[in-house]
């Protein structure tokens, strides 16, 4: 599987926060923090804005390294991603992404 498909099935090629950080993008940052503050109901900065891909080595954001319950549970099952999980289809957690996003879902099932 392409190492930029995260845990949860979303292509970070495609993301905002990493597109910021490899071009350091300081407008795109201070754009990703307001729409995540918004979506989350929570202070986001744009200094908190720096991520190279969920399953990359290196940077990430403070949710996406400690917070996110997709990645931390795969870490600790040892999976690729959910779509290497037997409990993916069940899951509530994977569930809240999948549900509503079919690139994602179609992502974790195409394993290749």
């Amino acid at each position: 599987m392409k190492k930029l498909i995260a845990y949860c099935g979303l292509d970070c090629a495609k993301c905002d926060a990493r597109i910021a950080t490899l071009n350091n993008d300081n407008a795109l940052r201070e754009k990703v923090a307001k729409l995540w503050s918004e979506m989350n109901g929570v202070e986001i900065t744009p200094e908190m804005i720096n991520c190279e891909g969920c399953r990359m080595n290196g940077l990430k954001t403070p949710y996406c390294n400690s917070l996110c319950p997709i990645r931390q549970c795969a870490l600790d099952k040892g999976c690729e991603t959910c779509g290497n999980c037997s409990e993916m289809k069940c899951c509530q957690t994977v569930g809240m992404i999948i549900s509503d996003n079919a690139e994602a879902l179609n992502n974790l099932n195409n394993k290749k």
